[in-house]
């Protein structure tokens, strides 16, 4: 826990961006909502997994895949519902077995 003076927010938010190697998990607490989601947009590559105003520990499989970035892994989330992308070629299928009979839309009608 870093608590530091409030006329130093914004250096200390830039000071969490450069100078760690790691990003694993990272927690914001705070009381102001505009403040929180501003900083969690600022710090947003900070942390594989990022809590606002939640324990940053205890990560629930299924529930949030856990995985770091930077210096702390590759941020795969194991556990994720897509980890398995690491190692396929998604590819989207549709498929209509009712024939068509036109391609138009409504509004090139007009």
């Amino acid at each position: 826990v870093y608590v530091y003076p409030d006329k130093d927010t914004q250096s200390t938010l830039e000071d969490v961006i450069k100078h760690s190697p790691y990003s694993l998990t990272g927690a914001l607490y705070c009381n102001d909502q505009e403040f929180a989601d501003a900083a969690a947009q600022t710090l947003r590559g900070t942390a594989g997994n990022f809590y606002v105003n939640d324990k940053s520990t205890g990560s629930v499989v299924g529930q949030q895949p856990f995985g770091g970035a930077r210096l702390s892994g590759t941020n795969d989330k194991a556990g994720g519902p897509h980890y398995m992308l690491k190692w396929a070629s998604p590819q989207a299928v549709k498929q209509t077995f009712v024939p068509l009979h036109a391609v138009g839309y409504p509004y090139m009608e007009k």
